[in-house]
Formats: C-alpha cells, sequence, structure tokens
C-alpha cells in the first residue's frame, strides 16, 4: 500500500472537497509545462509533495478547490482553464479602460492581450534608475517596441540603445538587463511566449539561481 508523509497528508483532499472531474489531471500537466515549471517547483510554490502534484495531474487523486486555486495563482491562469473550461468565444479586442495597471519592482505594467494565448502582450513603463542592474535569464523569446523615452538593452556582452520607434527580439535565454536612460523612463509595447506568466517574472526576470 501507498505510504504519504505527514505534511502530504495534511494537504490530501477530504472527499467532500473533492472536485470531481477527470478533464483536471491532463490540464494540470498542461499548464504546469506551459508556465516552464518543473514538477518539483511547482508543488513546492503550492505547498505539496511532488509525489502528490504527480498523482494529481495523473488522476490518481483530485484536487480540492484551495488547491485549485493555489495553482490557477502558481500557472498565471484560472480556475475555469484548469478545468479545461476555456472557451472559443474569448475576446479578440482588449479596451484600454480594462486595463488595469500593476506595478513590480518599479516597474508597471498593462495586459495588452487576452488571457490564455501562446503570447503574452503587455504595456510597460520602465523608471529610469529601476532595476537596471537585474541580470534576466529565463525560456522563452522577448520582443520589445520602444514607443516614447529611450531604452538601453544589454544582450550578454553587447549593449543596445533603443529609441521611439526601435524594436528588438531575442531568445530570453540570453542574458539580458533592461534600463531606461531618460529622466521620465522609457515606455514600450512587450510581447513574451512565455503564456501569462507571473508578474516578478516578466517585470523582473528571475536570475539564473531562481530557475529550477
Amino acid at each position: 500500500m501507498e505510504s504519504m508523509s505527514s505534511s502530504e497528508a495534511e494537504n490530501e483532499p477530504t472527499t467532500g472537497q473533492d472536485v470531481e472531474l477527470p478533464a483536471v489531471a491532463p490540464q494540470l500537466r498542461a499548464l504546469r509545462r506551459r508556465a516552464s515549471l518543473t514538477l518539483e517547483a511547482a508543488a513546492r510554490a503550492a505547498g505539496l509533495s511532488p509525489a502528490h502534484l504527480s498523482r494529481l495531474e495523473t488522476g490518481r487523486r483530485q484536487p480540492s478547490l484551495p488547491m485549485l486555486l493555489a495553482l490557477a495563482r502558481i500557472y498565471a491562469t484560472t480556475v475555469s482553464e484548469l478545468l479545461g473550461e476555456t472557451g472559443a468565444d474569448r475576446d479578440a479586442v482588449v479596451r484600454a479602460v480594462d486595463m488595469e495597471p500593476t506595478a513590480a519592482g518599479g516597474w508597471t505594467y498593462w495586459q495588452a492581450g487576452a488571457p490564455g494565448r501562446g503570447m503574452q502582450a503587455l504595456r510597460v513603463h520602465v523608471p529610469h534608475d529601476s532595476q537596471g542592474d537585474i541580470v534576466r535569464v529565463h525560456p522563452g523569446e522577448e520582443w520589445l517596441h520602444v514607443l516614447t523615452g529611450r531604452l538601453r538593452l544589454r544582450l550578454g556582452d553587447t549593449t543596445h540603445r533603443l529609441g521611439p520607434g526601435d524594436s528588438a527580439h531575442f531568445d530570453s535565454l540570453t542574458p539580458h538587463r533592461i534600463a531606461a536612460q531618460d529622466p521620465d523612463g522609457v515606455e514600450l509595447l512587450f510581447v513574451h511566449t512565455l503564456l501569462q506568466s507571473p508578474t516578478a517574472t516578466l517585470c523582473l526576470g528571475p536570475t539564473p539561481g531562481d530557475m529550477p
């Protein structure tokens, strides 16, 4: 008989809390991989053991609602998507009035694309002297386009200076730094293939030691 650790047992859902939906298992695995998280990293963030999360992903356990809420937050998605309820009627247009600003590490960004897509589109304001010394290294590709101000972009050992109308497209596994040159900061459009990443990953970027 399979045994569980005490910490895992504490996280095991009771029958009354179970969400009896077979579609949850394949969605959990697919969304974790889409978020570029290892089983161990996702389990740690959710307060579960890797073995427990593995059982959820293979359908041998059913998640409780609190677990679904936690995993939706970690995977930057919704409980509906975890349950496989994404519809084909997602809005193609994002109105300016619906773009709520979010701050992270001094940066401010607005979601400029619809959720649940293969790319994440943002409008970003980078203040002067904000996070310019942080080296970002993470999976995916990035494309950015400068709207206002001047941007200093360091890719590997090369520094590029971009002005309004300039763009850059690069593999984000290349160590990179982004900094505003002007006192008023820089505003840019930003597209990333790492779908619906957490704010900290996009705006601050994990350092190499943070990657699982």
